[in-house]
């Protein structure tokens, strides 16, 4: 379930350092793990979280053993100020139980495609998203499955997000992304859960 990270001097530049708030998961009111592989729904973000030093908004939608996210970030809350949106899905596998959190499962989001819209012409933003190489244009959704962009790795290369799932009557649950963005093999699973999307 790739986003973005930015390296941490490009970070530092902008003020673009964020934290990530982290919630404690209690096996007792989680879903089992049939109920996960058999969601099926949209599930979005309360209100505009906090996401690179702006605010971003996640939005699912899950069918069929199928997931698909729609990332937008913004440099302010009301999400005016749009910098990237970043599209991605396929197929997702839940496994088995996390040894680290209660009542969430180690689960495999398998990306088939991968696809960004560049929604700011300001270059020094652009610069340091690390955009400039990806001939990206203003509003113009591209491709990257491919050839990668930024911090976003080909599919070929990292076609797989090794994340953490979980469910319970706030909304669905997933794990809190390295500053890497790196969650491509099994040992890179997450170890804590961002707040939850809700069902809209």
């Amino acid at each position: 379930m790739t986003i973005l990270s930015l390296p941490a001097s490009a970070l530092a530049a902008l003020g673009l350092l964020a934290l990530f708030p982290i919630v404690p998961a209690e096996a007792a009111g989680f879903a089992d793990r049939a109920s996960l592989q058999a969601l099926s729904g949209i599930y979005e973000s309360a209100a505009p979280e906090k996401w690179y030093g702006g605010y971003g908004t996640r939005e699912f939608v899950f069918h069929n053993g199928t997931w698909s996210l729609i990332f937008t970030h913004a440099l302010d809350r009301d999400m005016t100020q749009r910098t990237f949106r970043f599209r991605t899905g396929g197929p997702f596998e839940v496994g088995q139980e996390s040894p680290a959190v209660d009542g969430a499962f180690h689960t495999v989001f398998h990306e088939r495609w991968k696809h960004v819209t560049l929604l700011t012409d300001d270059t020094k933003l652009i610069e340091a998203f690390g955009f400039s190489e990806c001939a990206l244009k203003v509003n113009l959704e591209v491709d990257i499955s491919q050839s990668g962009c930024a911090r976003w790795k080909p599919v070929a290369e990292c076609g797989e997000d090794h994340d953490l799932f979980a469910m319970d009557s706030n909304g669905v649950y997933f794990g809190v992304r390295p500053r890497d963005n790196d969650m491509c093999t099994a040992d890179k699973t997450p170890t804590a859960l961002l707040p939850a999307v809700v069902k809209r």
